[in-house]
């Protein structure tokens, strides 16, 4: 992406209000403008979040503080959220052309900084998808193109027909299965975007307990972590966290998992939700300190030792 951005970009799956706990719109909000008056200059989005509420909150609380060009504004079309339960892949054209005219609406902007496709749709060719995102990129309400959960093979085949300047994958301390494919996107010269930097949350600590989250909840749904086997070994992996937050004066174990993750080289921004001010800024305070090579190795060991 041809943006300087910060290492940290404010997610905002949660700010939807479903799949995660349920905050007031004003306490939402309040924690987007938290993220903007830290520096936090790129904000990522999506139709899918609950049926465009997100893009609505964000849209509406940047036309409030009028800096919607101070912004980098990164959302997704060719996932939607049918039911409230439900999403369904649409890559074709129609459907990326309503999508783009929605999301521009509820974010109350003329242009897209960054589009994604969510979701590759396997009822669709690439050529559609893509070729209706490069003519919406020609007509200037998207500047910018990229991808989320694509496969090497089909970031490959999709780049043949629009350029892919940014993929958005899962990578965190608990989840590096696509480390290799990572690497990869970003020797292409993409911009890596990572999500579920702190794995949904398990690595803040928080939970330490095995906990009951509702059917729908991304917790539950998306996040396997959240359950055994894998919730006893990333309990293991939070005693070694919890050693180094103890060197360096008891920092918050959410600011380790983000510290780790931005200072790997092919990482350009780490995208982190919160939908409190309070744990905005416990976030943002991530990267005015730095692990050192040794910690990181150390943490990458104990990763190794106990997630395999």
């Amino acid at each position: 992406m041809r943006y300087k951005v910060l290492e940290m970009t404010l997610g905002t799956w949660g700010v939807g209000g479903v799949g995660w706990d349920d905050n007031p719109e004003e306490v939402r909000q309040d924690a987007i403008r938290a993220s903007v008056e830290a520096g936090v200059n790129f904000i990522d989005t999506a139709p899918a979040y609950n049926g465009g509420a997100a893009e609505r909150c964000v849209g509406k609380t940047l036309e409030e503080m009028g800096v919607r060009k101070d912004i980098f504004l990164s959302t997704k079309c060719g996932n939607v959220f049918v039911d409230g339960i439900t999403y369904q892949r649409d890559g074709s054209a129609a459907g990326i052309r309503r999508q783009c005219e929605e999301s521009l609406r509820n974010l109350r902007t003329d242009y897209i900084d960054l589009m994604l496709v969510h979701w590759p749709d396997p009822a669709t060719p690439f050529e559609e998808t893509m070729g209706e995102l490069y003519k919406m990129k020609q007509e200037g309400k998207i500047l910018h193109v990229g991808v989320s959960n694509f496969s090497q093979a089909q970031m490959e085949e999709a780049g043949q027909y629009c350029e892919i300047e940014a993929y958005q994958p899962q990578y965190s301390m608990v989840h590096r299965d696509d480390e290799t494919l990572i690497q990869w996107a970003a020797a292409q010269g993409m911009g890596v975007m990572t999500y579920g930097s702190l794995g949904g949350g398990i690595l803040t600590g928080a939970y330490r307990e095995l906990a009951t989250f509702g059917p729908s909840d991304s917790r539950n749904r998306f996040y396997k972590h959240f359950q055994e086997p894998m919730f006893s070994k990333v309990m293991e992996l939070l005693k070694v966290m919890d050693h180094f937050s103890a060197e360096h004066d008891n920092v918050p174990l959410a600011q380790i998992a983000l510290n780790w993750c931005a200072q790997k080289a092919f990482v350009s921004t780490c995208i982190v939700g919160a939908q409190q001010r309070r744990k905005v800024l416990q976030n943002t305070a991530a990267f005015a300190w730095s692990l050192t090579g040794e910690e990181m190795a150390a943490l990458d060991a104990a990763i190794a030792h106990y997630l395999g």
